[in-house]
């Protein structure tokens, strides 16, 4: 089936609107489209049903997160400076929209497992790009050549999630952007060689 790009994309967006604000459970296919601006059955010419819909958000976005490190580690100079890069992209992707933060901290987390599964396949794309990154910084020396990359990707990954889980569940009250030179700190630290 062809899709209208605009369209599916103004879906995408409604959808995370309309999730951020009503929880996954509490929204409707019919609010979804109201935030779209489209009629009920439209959904269903993009989409197969509500779970669908989450998790097309989450792959559409996270594709946001995936392009935009591959550019950082295409141009990047060192693994240092790649994964500053990393820590900071993705604290403003998140500061910067509050309605996909409130998405992807807290209501994919409330999912089913079959959902959570689908998911973390997605999520894994990143994470491999995330242990690119790593790796090489193991090579050249960077980064300590003996850690462990699987624990030390769940310490990059697992901090950044964690902190921006609490700016959400704090209802955004302080500053992300200005966590993220000390989150990136602490883990460049724990990092070295």
């Amino acid at each position: 089936m062809k899709r209208d790009k605009p369209k599916y994309k103004q879906i995408i967006d409604a959808a995370v609107i309309a999730i951020a604000e009503n929880g996954y459970h509490q929204a409707q296919v019919s609010k979804i489209a109201k935030q779209a601006g489209v009629a009920d059955g439209t959904i269903y010419l993009y989409f197969k049903n509500k779970e669908d819909i989450l998790i097309s958000v989450f792959r559409e976005k996270m594709g946001v997160f995936v392009e935009n490190l591959r550019e950082i580690i295409e141009n990047g100079e060192s693994s240092t400076e790649k994964l500053s890069q990393m820590i900071d992209n993705h604290f403003n992707v998140l500061a910067n929209d509050r309605h996909l933060a409130t998405v992807t901290q807290l209501e994919l987390r409330q999912s089913n497992k079959d959902l959570r599964l689908k998911i973390n396949s997605i999520l894994k794309e990143y994470l491999k790009l995330l242990d690119e990154i790593l790796v090489e910084g193991m090579l050249k020396g960077e980064f300590n050549s003996t850690m462990d990359v699987r624990i030390a990707r769940q310490m990059v990954f697992g901090t950044i999630d964690e902190t921006i889980t609490t700016w959400v569940m704090n209802e955004f009250r302080y500053d992300l952007i200005e966590t993220a030179p000390k989150v990136r700190q602490l883990l460049l630290n724990g990092l070295k060689g």
